[in-house]
């Protein structure tokens, strides 16, 4: 029987229409979006990304044979930072069993094309008409899956506040309290998630009213010392992280708030600008000016799950720190990216810092522009 996802490339749109142009860039978000559903993964997406800069056009048309690029497998290696012929082919097998891409073979299987005067008369490489052909279904995908992102997202909170609830009663249902902490850990799928739920649940309504909450005892706080020795300290300390091989920089939430520092380091709140000097490398992904915060939060949806970052991860970041900070805290790891095990599991990290109030952007983007300072000087 064939795949789901060759079935769902392997049609047109309803009633057997073209689906006309559409933006590329819009289409490899939804496409990013519904990767599961079409067993992509972001390296994958990453050279499908890479076949469409060879576009010159943002429109991308679904009549066949007019989306045709014909990079060689040295330039494409060049575009995805050296990557191995033989993944490369890998992934350009996938692209086109799936039918994301189609092949246009010459004689020879070469890639090129004739020209005849300014236009191109004829051309053998990889058609990324389909794209456009099967937007309908890309883009359904794409909102199927966010949907159930978001529910996932819901049904994981419900868990975490259940669990909570049940941690601030006695000290019993140990093995309960472990199993719901091991889950939330992992990527679980709904059921789980609402058999945990419901298993909490009972738990709690298992209580007795006379049982009294568990009391726990306010930490003591360490008065010694001027209130600006503690802020520089707290501000500037490092901390191991066990997802990264670097060290990452924290700060409470109660930082003075400033756009940009004199001596060009980023403050609490940093301006766009900001951070577009402090992460470069967003800009070989998306070449086009960020004008806005809501193209850098627009940019980051797109950006995540190419990086390993799902979007779950991101829309508990966006829960937890706000979509700027979390836009912010994705371009960071972008530009770090060699030295980051698993950004998933650092983004999840750096969401649950800012929830206990100990998170910043400021120390991250201060490292890059120091370090990028100390480029300059080098060069």
């Amino acid at each position: 029987m064939e795949h789901a996802s060759q079935i769902a490339f392997g049609r047109m749109d309803q009633c057997g229409r073209l689906a006309g142009t559409h933006d590329k860039w819009d289409l490899l978000a939804a496409l990013t979006h519904a990767a599961a559903e079409f067993e992509l993964s972001h390296r994958t997406l990453g050279v499908l990304k890479a076949l469409l800069t060879f576009l010159p056009e943002r429109a991308l048309s679904a009549e066949p044979d007019s989306a045709i690029v014909f990079p060689s497998n040295r330039k494409l290696m060049e575009r995805l930072n050296g990557m191995p012929e033989s993944t490369l082919r890998r992934h350009l097998a996938t692209l086109t069993r799936l039918g994301v891409v189609s092949r246009k073979n010459s004689p020879n299987r070469k890639r090129y094309a004739r020209r005849s005067g300014e236009d191109t008369a004829l051309a053998f490489g990889f058609d990324l008409s389909p794209l456009a052909r099967h937007a309908g279904q890309i883009f359904d995908a794409a909102l199927a899956a966010k949907a159930q992102a978001e529910h996932l997202a819901v049904l994981r909170d419900r868990v975490a506040v259940l669990r909570q609830q049940l941690m601030d009663l006695a000290d019993t249902a140990a093995d309960l309290l472990e199993a719901a902490r091991k889950l939330l850990r992992r990527k679980p799928c709904e059921a789980e998630l609402t058999r945990m739920a419901a298993a909490l649940q009972e738990e709690i309504a298992s209580r007795k009213p006379e049982d009294p909450p568990r009391q726990t005892a306010l930490p003591a706080r360490q008065m010694s010392g001027s209130t600006g020795q503690n802020e520089r300290h707290i501000q500037y300390s490092l901390k191991k992280d066990s997802d990264s091989e670097g060290p990452q920089a924290e700060a409470p939430c109660s930082d003075p708030v400033r756009t940009e520092a004199e001596d060009g380091t980023a403050e609490k709140t940093s301006d766009l600008s900001t951070v577009v000097r402090a992460c470069p490398e967003v800009q070989s992904y998306y070449p086009g000016r960020l004008r806005s915060w809501q193209d850098a939060d627009r940019i980051a949806e797109m950006l995540s799950p190419m990086i390993g970052i799902e979007l779950p991860v991101l829309s508990d970041a966006r829960a937890a720190m706000g979509r700027k900070d979390a836009a912010t805290a994705v371009m960071c790891i972008l530009e770090k990216l060699a030295t980051i095990r698993s950004p998933g599991a650092y983004l999840r990290r750096l969401a649950q810092k800012a929830r206990a109030g100990q998170f910043s952007t400021a120390p991250m983007l201060n490292a890059l522009l120091q370090k990028g300072q100390r480029a300059e000087i080098v060069s």
